[in-house]
């Protein structure tokens, strides 16, 4: 056939506007995304034909199939950039994955807020104009046994807001083994020249003593600072200045005492078997005068920066311009609120906030979700192109906290004879629910800590599609 009359095989915009296809497909994508998924998906057929990259026969038939390529890529186009995943990893904490899942029970109460009006910066009881903070300042006073609290949009933020407030123009003593990179490349000094306190480095890099901070301190001091390297470990030749210790010089030079403690830890984990970490309360009782934590680490919540401490301080603290900047919105409070309240009761908190059950899930349960996993896997995928095992591996924390912890896991290792084992995977991240995994030495793993069993049924069907994909049905 010529060419020119290839061209008038392929059907006008308006033709296929008429179709009954795209008359669904409108009912559910927007029509400027369906005329410029057919335009597209047109253009495409006519350069091939300009081209002569493929028989006619070929074209023909790409041609008669238009209208699976035009529903798959307005589908495409519709869909959400930011989207659920399904994490086999094993990372608990999975700073590209989102961090800390939120509990569904809590999602009832936000979903109250978010499409109704709310009490946000109004006083129900006084009936005038009330502060955001207060919503959350008694229940995260109750749990640490702070005087104050407030929460602004990330920890980053706390610490900016709270050296600014406490110490701006001011020097800042901190150790040297503690200016630490808190992702994305941002670091403690870079975060300290921001807020308008001067960095006063003590120490060297695996040994900082009392005497180091004291030496340092003049009428120029601002600010005592300990931040917690809850990223990272030094092994060895060691040494730090505990909170505990700088509390004394706090007292005898008259100077305030802030730590970062970054995780955000308010339950001690190593009664569940997970390495010490120390907890906001025990850096309170220590005398500490400031604490600033992250909301979505190891307290399992919304992405927050919590402030807590003495209330004379943290009163200039919402007085500081810089505050309306940072602060959270009605969806972050009401989040985080309902995560708290599972925190007054300790056992409660470890069952129904993800996070903490994640970590804290015993090696029988997760061989149990393993075996169970493998048995659907193996019932609903035709197993002649892979074998699939259960292998003892380790999980992560993740989020830059308990960097030398390894749980104990259980993973499904699959194995796949005579297929692109990095083809395999990447269907599975194309997905309509991408699934996420580890490969290691051309074999796929997944982690059963991270996958409940909810989402099994997503994980059967995702790997059945990968393996149409790469077979190419």
């Amino acid at each position: 056939m010529e060419e020119k009359n290839l061209f008038t095989l392929i059907p006008k915009v308006d033709e296929i506007l008429d179709k009954d296809f795209i008359k669904e497909l409108l009912k559910y994508i927007p029509r400027k995304i369906v005329l410029d998924s057919i335009r597209i998906e047109i253009e495409e057929i006519r350069t091939k034909i300009k081209g002569k990259e493929i028989s006619e026969e070929e074209i023909v038939k790409n041609i008669e199939d238009i209208h699976i390529k035009i529903k798959k890529r307005a589908e495409e186009k519709n869909s959400f950039k930011l989207k659920r995943v399904v994490n086999g990893t094993g990372v608990v904490i999975h700073t590209n994955l989102g961090r800390s899942l939120i509990n569904e029970k809590i999602m009832e109460n936000i979903k109250e807020v978010a499409i109704n009006y709310s009490n946000l910066e109004f006083d129900l009881v006084n009936g005038g104009r009330g502060s955001r903070y207060s919503h959350l300042e008694e229940i995260i006073c109750e749990i640490t046994g702070g005087e104050a609290a407030m929460v602004v949009n990330n920890n980053a933020a706390a610490v900016i807001l709270v050296l600014s407030s406490m110490a701006k123009n001011k020097e800042v003593i901190v150790s040297r083994g503690e200016l630490v990179e808190i992702g994305g490349s941002f670091r403690i000094p870079d975060v300290m020249e921001q807020s308008g306190a001067n960095l006063v480095a003590v120490g060297t890099t695996n040994k900082t003593h009392l005497w180091d901070f004291e030496n340092a301190i003049n009428e120029e001091t601002g600010a005592l600072l300990k931040v917690h390297t809850s990223n990272y470990r030094i092994l060895g030749f060691t040494s730090n200045v505990d909170s505990e210790e700088l509390f004394l010089l706090k007292e005898k030079y008259n100077i305030p005492l802030i730590e970062d403690l970054g995780s955000g830890v308010l339950i001690d984990l190593s009664k569940y078997g997970i390495e010490y970490e120390p907890t906001v309360q025990e850096s309170l009782k220590k005398g500490v005068d400031i604490v600033t934590f992250s909301g979505d680490k190891l307290l399992g919540g919304p992405q927050v920066g919590v402030i807590v401490g003495k209330k004379e301080y943290i009163d200039d603290m919402k007085k500081n311009p810089l505050t309306r900047a940072f602060r959270v919105d009605k969806f972050t409070i009401s989040t985080l609120e309902a995560t708290l309240r599972y925190y007054l009761e300790e056992s409660v908190a470890i069952k129904e906030i993800p996070t903490l059950a994640m970590l804290t899930q015993s090696l029988k349960e997760i061989g149990s979700k393993a075996l169970e996993l493998k048995s659907k896997i193996e019932e609903k995928v035709s197993n002649d192109l892979f074998k699939i095992d259960i292998e003892d591996n380790f999980s992560e924390v993740g989020g830059g906290s308990l960097p030398l912890e390894k749980l104990p896991t259980k993973c499904l290792v699959l194995t796949l004879d005579n297929l692109s084992t990095q083809e395999f995977e990447n269907n599975l991240r194309k997905f309509h629910i991408p699934i996420i995994t580890r490969l290691y030495k051309d074999r796929v793993y997944i982690d059963l800590r991270t996958i409940r069993e909810e989402e099994f049924h997503i994980v059967v069907e995702g790997i059945s599609f990968a393996f149409n994909k790469v077979k190419g049905v």
